[in-house]
């Protein structure tokens, strides 16, 4: 007998195994079926329901969990200098060291990740941001020098921000794509520049939350002229294409993924963003110049929802208006081919078939001018307001605050992919839309998830103190009869409030326009605007006195909440299906769990809401608490008023002495030099912006308490302060 070697030992103890386990399967299998057996139809059915029941509450904490980790990562960017970096030759000739931050109860972290956090936002393909030339030169848009012009925050680079982008802007993606983005802090983080009395050093305090001095407008028009210029210019266009195919050539060795293939594709891209940027910027025309600090967010949000709610019935009305039936035929039948094989947004393949005059009557049927420009509202407290927004549009309550953070992205850029579809969803029958004949997805790039998360962010911070070490010392004499005059003339609006503390609630008061006597445009413009419903015609809007039947024209602001409501409740289409509605209940439900606001009746001198004007109460502007007033400079709503001394002062008037004190009619804007004694930025001696106020949506009237001039909600008007009472009550207001 021959010898039986280790091999075939092992070997035939593998075989050995192998039965066994298959002896064991099989008793196993024999055991499960009978007991399966023994098992009723129902006991078999819930047994079956129980484990789908704990596979999706696996899931779901599974999600929960990778979420959390991926949200304390972003915290990991820990820039002792929160990414501010030192500048020697600002516009205007200023010059700053590092930046340094006052005490508003966030830490480095929580600035950095305010600062980098994406919220859906996406105004051009990322590689086109970080290739693309100035209109005259070869060097790069996104260059510091050029971005410095438009009054944007420079960062070096940080572990959040690796490329070291301006406050605010961020990489964002979606769909697979990367684009170029802004957050909340590119239009609400300041600087303060200020010359140290001790050393003569030119330093800078960076405010969190406070009203920037960007010009988007500006920097939206210029982008748009170098991306024309681009296509236009052979050699601009092949160093623009070899250096985007150079970046995705990286990023698929990388990752193994790339946005752009070939040069056909980008230069495709190109033409297809060219063609976004020119309607957005004539859509969004105005008589008047917004300059730095200011902007129509309500406008453009106006338009850009305007813009996505237009359908196929909507284009034959408008086009029928100024063309011949036979050609509104064609281009209907062109704009469907390009709509259904080319995957073109409605209006961009309207656009890419009508001539520019054409465009024009389109344009001037459908949007309205952004020509409502106001400042960038300060941050602070903001979680803690019944009412926000200029005029008290937004009700805090509830997902009120998420709702208007949509807006909000909207307004900026996010990318809105709303279609009809065949059958009811259940996001139609969570919007409560039964009644309408079509069913809409509402699906965007807008991160849901983020803007909860800002919010509760927000809550943290608070409002900046006058730094004494800084600044100088604050005269407590003068603080303490100014604290009276305050009482008198402002605490019936203005509320005093505990800065600190985390249970403080915040009622607005809301003065009608007749009452206030500040420019009106902002106000009139957020109802007397009407535009096409399209695919929202049909849905119910509530409003504080009923709900609303959208007809084929409405109030923009109808259309406002109606498809800021329908985006909040669609779950992100950018995420697996099971993180996606895990997502999307959490969310929602801790917004409003977690929300401490309650809804309330509007409190104030302004117009009720009735069924016969259901947006009376709109026509109004409302004042907030006053703490850390001194670094929001411009002031009143349309920042016409550059200095807090100057909102003291009264407007002059045909008949007033030459020799008065009134607020300047003209100005400049655009430094970030403080003005310790008037407590505002300096308004001359450099090339800023020239403010005048005689433009529409510009006037600097109303609220002239302390000049006599506009009575207060009871109807008394008391006198005039003089010099001194003015300088008592400024010393006050820098100490709040």
């Amino acid at each position: 007998m021959a010898d039986v070697s280790d091999a075939d030992t092992e070997s035939l103890d593998a075989i050995d195994k192998k039965r066994f386990f298959q002896r064991v399967r099989g008793i196993v299998k024999k055991i499960n079926a009978e007991n399966v057996k023994k098992l009723s139809k129902s006991e078999r059915f819930i047994r079956w329901l129980k484990r789908i029941i704990i596979f999706i509450v696996v899931a779901h904490l599974f999600g929960i969990a990778i979420n959390y980790i991926n949200f304390k990562l972003q915290f990991w960017d820990n820039d002792k200098n929160r990414g501010a970096i030192a500048v020697k030759d600002d516009l205007f000739d200023e010059s700053f060291s590092v930046p340094e931050y006052l005490n508003q109860g966030w830490s480095t972290r929580d600035s950095l990740w305010f600062y980098n956090t994406s919220q859906g936002s996406n105004l051009i393909p990322y590689d086109f941001f970080m290739a693309l030339e100035q209109i005259d030169s070869m060097e790069l848009f996104r260059s510091n020098d050029n971005i410095k012009k438009y009054r944007y925050l420079l960062q070096k680079k940080t572990y959040s921000n690796p490329d070291a982008l301006p406050v605010g802007f961020v990489k964002d993606r979606y769909k697979g794509k990367e684009y170029l983005g802004f957050t909340c802090a590119a239009c609400h983080t300041s600087q303060i520049n200020y010359t140290d009395t001790k050393t003569g050093e030119k330093k800078a305090i960076r405010i969190d939350g406070a009203p920037a001095q960007s010009d988007l407008d500006t920097f939206i028009v210029d982008m748009s002229d170098a991306i024309q210029e681009t296509l236009n210019n052979d050699a601009k266009k092949q160093r623009f294409i070899k250096q985007v195919l150079t970046r995705n050539g990286l990023k698929k060795i990388a990752s193994g993924g790339r946005n752009y293939a070939n040069a056909k594709e980008i230069e495709a891209d190109l033409q297809a963003v060219s063609r976004k940027l020119i309607s957005y910027n004539w859509i969004n025309r105005s008589d008047t110049s917004y300059g730095y600090s200011r902007l129509d967010a309500f406008g453009r949000i106006y338009n850009r929802i305007v813009e996505h709610v237009l359908d196929i019935k909507t284009l034959h009305k408008v086009l029928s208006e100024f063309l011949a039936e036979e050609k509104v035929n064609d281009v209907i039948a062109q704009v469907n081919d390009k709509t259904n094989n080319s995957g073109l947004h409605l209006l961009d393949a309207t656009l890419s078939i009508l001539t520019y005059p054409q465009q024009e009557q389109f344009f001037d049927r459908v949007f309205s001018r952004a020509d409502g420009p106001v400042s960038y509202p300060y941050l602070w407290d903001i979680p803690y307001h019944d009412y926000l927004q200029w005029n008290g549009i937004v009700n805090n309550a509830g997902p009120g605050a998420l709702g208007r953070n949509v807006g909000q992205v909207i307004g900026v850029f996010g990318t809105l992919d709303w279609k009809v579809n065949d059958a009811f969803s259940l996001s139609d029958l969570l919007r409560r839309d039964k009644s309408t004949l079509k069913s809409v997805d509402f699906h965007s790039s807008i991160n849901i998830r983020n803007l909860y998360r800002v919010e509760n962010q927000l809550k943290k911070l608070i409002s900046p103190r006058w730094p004494e070490d800084k600044l100088g010392k604050l005269d407590k004499t003068r603080m303490t009869r100014g604290e009276k005059i305050y009482k008198r003339y402002c605490l019936v609006c203005h509320n005093t409030i505990e800065r600190t503390n985390p249970k403080r609630r915040i009622t607005a008061h809301i003065s009608s326009l007749e009452n206030i006597g500040t420019d009106p445009k902002m106000a009139v413009n957020s109802i007397s605007k009407t535009a096409y419903t399209g695919l929202i015609q049909g849905s119910h809007v509530d409003v504080p006195v009923g709900s609303i039947l959208l007809q084929e024209k409405a109030p923009v602001a109808l259309l406002v909440m109606s498809t800021t409501e329908s985006v909040l409740k669609t779950p992100d289409i950018d995420a697996n299906f099971l993180v996606r509605w895990s997502n999307w209940i959490y969310d929602l439900f801790f917004s409003y769990v977690e929300n401490p606001i309650k809804s309330t009746i509007k409190t104030g001198d302004y117009n009720p809401d009735t069924e016969a004007q259901p947006f009376a109460s709109l026509l109004s502007y409302k004042a907030r608490p006053l703490n850390g007033i001194w670094a929001t400079a411009p002031y009143l709503h349309n920042g016409s008023v550059p200095t807090l001394y100057d909102l003291l002062l009264p407007k002059k008037k045909a008949g007033d002495p030459v020799n008065g004190q009134y607020r300047p009619d003209r100005f400049k804007v655009g430094s970030r030099v403080f003005d310790r004694n008037k407590v505002g930025f300096l308004t001359e001696g450099y090339d800023g912006f020239v403010f005048d106020t005689s433009q529409q949506g510009n006037s600097n009237s109303g609220h002239e308490y302390a000049s006599g001039n506009t009575a207060l909600p009871n109807g008394k008007v008391l006198p005039a302060l003089n010099n001194n009472q003015r300088l008592d009550l400024l010393e006050y207001l820098k100490g709040l």
